[in-house]
């Protein structure tokens, strides 16, 4: 049995969650399964973006904490493998949120770089309810796309977060109708998979860098070295060139 497939259209791969009794919980097979996927997309150079979503009512229903067993840290690992390797893919990611994201399931969106979500999307973090601490850097994911507040909110105060609120407090890029949700997703990804890949990723993970820079001189030094490459590729000077084309055309 597959749980998780995988769709290739115009450049963009669709990994869907399909385990939809389960709700889509982030099971130790489900999760080598997610690691397998995004082997083939990275090793794929006509793949230049990724749209994740779920089958069924949830996005994802979390972790499942009852494969543990007595090999606690190693299966936390296990499961938390599954995010890490979407929040590792040097690809644009977009995370098409179609319901519930619990917990570690959570984690999965907010691995991802943008997240769309369907109006009948809920994000509830639910690790205080069930007695447990967050895991697998969620508070940090959290804090860093939301703030303090919200993540506080979210964690401690235990606020669950509708597809509408997601977008209001910046969770979301946008909140969509359920019916335009995939459709939404990979326009969003197709727009960034129609760029030069090696600069998109670039882009990507200057972006990623600039977590840790707090000078704006700092900021323009990270950036140098890219911005002087991409300079040097024959995308900059095809666009460049059709740029001034257009311009020497006009009346």
């Amino acid at each position: 049995m597959t749980l998780v497939a995988l769709a290739v259209t115009d450049g963009v791969a669709l990994l869907t969650l399909d385990d939809p009794e389960r709700r889509n919980a982030l099971s130790f097979d489900l999760c080598d399964e997610l690691h397998t996927a995004f082997d083939r997309i990275e090793a794929n150079d006509d793949i230049h973006a990724v749209v994740l979503t779920g089958t069924g009512r949830a996005f994802s229903a979390g972790a499942d904490l009852s494969q543990l067993g007595s090999s606690r840290t190693e299966g936390l690992e296990r499961i938390y493998g599954g995010f890490l390797r979407l929040a590792r893919c040097p690809k644009p990611t977009v995370a098409a949120v179609n319901g519930a994201a619990v917990g570690a399931g959570m984690n999965l969106a907010l691995a991802a770089d943008v997240r769309i979500v369907g109006a009948s999307a809920k994000f509830d973090c639910r690790f205080v309810d069930l007695g447990i601490h967050p895991g697998g850097g969620h508070t940090w994911m959290l804090r860093r796309i939301v703030g303090p507040q919200v993540a506080n909110a979210m964690v401690v105060f235990g606020q669950i977060l509708t597809g509408a609120d997601a977008e209001r407090v910046g969770l979301a890029w946008r909140c969509v109708p359920d019916e335009d949700l995939l459709a939404e997703a990979h326009a969003l990804a197709a727009r960034a998979a129609s760029g030069p890949p090696d600069l998109v990723r670039k882009v990507k993970a200057s972006i990623q860098r600039m977590a840790d820079v707090s000078e704006h001189d700092d900021a323009v030094a990270v950036e140098l070295e890219p911005q002087l490459w991409s300079m040097d590729q024959p995308a900059f000077a095809d666009r460049l060139a059709a740029i001034q084309s257009r311009i020497s055309t006009k009346p």
